[in-house]
């Protein structure tokens, strides 16, 4: 049997020839080496939830003042967006424009 380094892995033995299919993608793939880079940024990232979690643990006003402080925007935002809806919208049709034509020989007095 041949003699593996220290790195090996199971597939390395169970297929002698090498892994099958692609390294890096699959159910069997070589796993990746960690570097120090990856942990710097994983540290990092790390850190920045922690201080994100840190903040949004204190809240910046209290429950009555954040009942209610924005209806008014809200409103308001409402309000501009119906405006711009309607502004669009055609104007309203009715029956008898589109028939009038047809009361051209039509008597309304009897003679």
């Amino acid at each position: 049997m041949k003699v593996f380094s220290r790195k090996m892995f199971l597939t390395a033995v169970l297929f002698r020839k090498g892994i099958p299919g692609k390294q890096w993608i699959g159910k069997y793939r070589r796993p990746r080496k960690v570097t120090w880079q990856m942990k710097r940024n994983m540290i990092k990232r790390l850190e920045i939830e922690a201080e994100n979690e840190y903040w949004l643990s204190r809240p910046y006003m209290s429950i009555e003042q954040e009942r209610g402080h924005a209806t008014e925007r809200r409103d308001e935002n409402w309000r501009i967006f119906r405006s711009l809806q309607t502004a669009n919208f055609p104007e309203h049709k009715y029956v008898a424009d589109h028939l009038n034509h047809l009361n051209v020989t039509k008597k309304w007095t009897v003679s």
